[in-house]
């Protein structure tokens, strides 16, 4: 990629689409900050990526998305040691099986310590640098399951909802400082997260981190991936309430 030269952030990047974007970051020759609980499952997936593209782009560092705290000293901690960042990759996100009869706070409240309150934290940190700098690109991924709330789920949903709705603030307060914000709605991808659901027409965590990269260079606000999914939730947002609760998409 012409012109980006600094180094990129995925919170994120142990395994599913996390992971194939820090690849792929690295293959443009980017230096690429690896953040995920997981630290030996990190380290082990960082040395293949290095392998890979032949030199030591991909550094490691242990965080957990739900600890807001630490998202700036880590934030100011790796500009330190790789230098400047100029793009960030939120893609934490954590999505525990509920029951259809199940409310469950704690359970609830996780999806939205990562899901939402980590995309924020991580995001705060990135916007007060890039808008000083009049430069930088934020990437948020979120889900179609934002677009309703639908019954099986109803704290993910409320989760991604939260994030996407930051996400667009921010896009909102900072395009005319030069940070571009886009948001991504993944649609059924496989991953880890979603191995259990057993979703028919899932395409690869690799694919969908090549559709991200695409959004980005066109600089997009909202992009589904893939593409057709876009059409898809414009039906599902307009079914009236009196059906859709009805449903079970």
């Amino acid at each position: 990629m012409g012109g980006r030269t600094g180094t990129c952030i995925v919170v994120g990047s142990s395994s599913g689409i996390g992971l194939a974007l820090a690849r792929r970051l690295a293959l443009e020759g980017r230096r690429v900050a690896m953040l995920a609980r997981r630290g030996e499952e990190l380290q082990v997936q960082a040395d293949l990526i290095n392998e890979a593209v032949g030199r030591p782009l991909a550094h490691c560092y242990v965080h957990d998305a739900g600890d807001t705290a630490a998202a700036e000293p880590t934030f100011a901690r790796i500009e330190r040691e790789l230098g400047p960042v100029d793009e960030l990759y939120y893609v934490a996100g954590v999505m525990p099986e509920i029951g259809a009869e199940e409310y469950d706070l704690a359970k609830d409240a996780q999806q939205m310590q990562v899901n939402a309150l980590g995309c924020i934290a991580w995001v705060n940190a990135a916007v007060r640098r890039f808008h000083e700098r009049r430069a930088g690109c934020i990437v948020g991924v979120s889900s179609v399951a934002q677009d309703r709330g639908r019954t099986a789920r109803p704290g993910y949903h409320a989760s991604k909802a939260s994030m996407d709705t930051y996400l667009e603030s921010i896009r909102n307060r900072e395009w005319k400082h030069g940070v571009q914000v886009t948001t991504i709605r993944p649609g059924f991808v496989d991953t880890p997260m979603t191995a259990a659901l057993q979703l028919r027409g899932a395409i690869p965590a690799d694919r969908a981190a090549a559709l991200i990269l695409r959004a980005r260079d066109a600089r997009k606000t909202i992009a589904y991936v893939p593409w057709q999914w876009r059409p898809i939730m414009f039906v599902v947002r307009n079914i009236p309430s009196v059906l859709f609760r009805r449903m079970t998409i």
